[in-house]
């Protein structure tokens, strides 16, 4: 199962930075590592993360800035490892949108359980939303099971790959879908950067959209990223 799980860890000290990659690439989770706030935030955008582990006192944006940046896009887990002293800073970062504060210095044996207990609580909330077969986004309706869509309670009709694209951002309203993660989840096939392929069925589910409600913008291009549900 491990294999499947992508961590980020952000930390700008290398040596805790390699520690922290290493006791995890030994129980076989893909590791990924920033040293920066900036560098954080791009593989954020550029890559599909199950966990982060966040060090708060980073260059060029801070890890509290980073936590409220994740969590308008994303659900995923956020644990903080800080040397940032008192009760008061673990309140604030939890109130921001951490799921887990570690003081350093930490033992690897606690880090280890607190990243398995967080990712056994992500993937039950995933499965249960992958698993649900209707979804809703304002006045659209998606049926998984029965392959149909309603706008204001009037259907519309859209092809295989179509429909699984608008079920995926529906999926997931709050996160920001790269072209490169939507081509490999819709057509199972290696991104070579064909924009155009992906763009042609996002423009096309708009204008589906829009003959029933032109008045209501639905799918938001995040520019140089991707696509999210506005």
């Amino acid at each position: 199962m491990n294999e499947d799980i992508n961590i980020l860890v952000v930390e700008d000290d290398e040596d805790i930075n390699i520690l922290l990659c290493r006791i995890l690439e030994k129980q076989n989770y893909n590791v990924k590592s920033a040293f920066s706030g900036s560098e954080a935030k791009m593989c954020l955008e550029m890559y599909d993360f199950q966990l982060v582990l966040l060090d708060l006192m980073l260059p060029a944006i801070t890890g509290e800035q980073l936590i409220a940046n994740i969590r308008k896009i994303k659900v995923m887990p956020i644990i903080v490892i800080s040397a940032k002293p008192g009760q008061e800073t673990k309140i604030e970062v939890l109130k921001l949108g951490a799921d887990d504060f570690i003081s350093k210095p930490f033992d690897v044996d606690e880090v280890l359980a607190r990243v398995e207990a967080q990712l056994r609580r992500y993937l039950v909330f995933s499965e249960s939303i992958q698993n649900k077969s209707t979804l809703k986004f304002k006045d659209i309706t998606l049926y998984k099971d029965e392959y149909k869509v309603f706008v204001s309670n009037k259907e519309i009709f859209l092809t295989a790959r179509e429909f699984e694209i608008l079920a995926l951002l529906m999926q997931y309203p709050k996160k920001v879908f790269t072209k490169a993660v939507l081509f490999e989840h819709v057509w199972n096939d290696e991104f070579f950067g064909d924009d155009n392929t992906v763009n042609v069925h996002i423009s096309n589910i708009r204008s589906k959209i829009a003959k029933i409600n032109p008045q209501t913008q639905y799918i938001k291009t995040v520019w140089g990223i991707g696509f999210k549900m506005e």
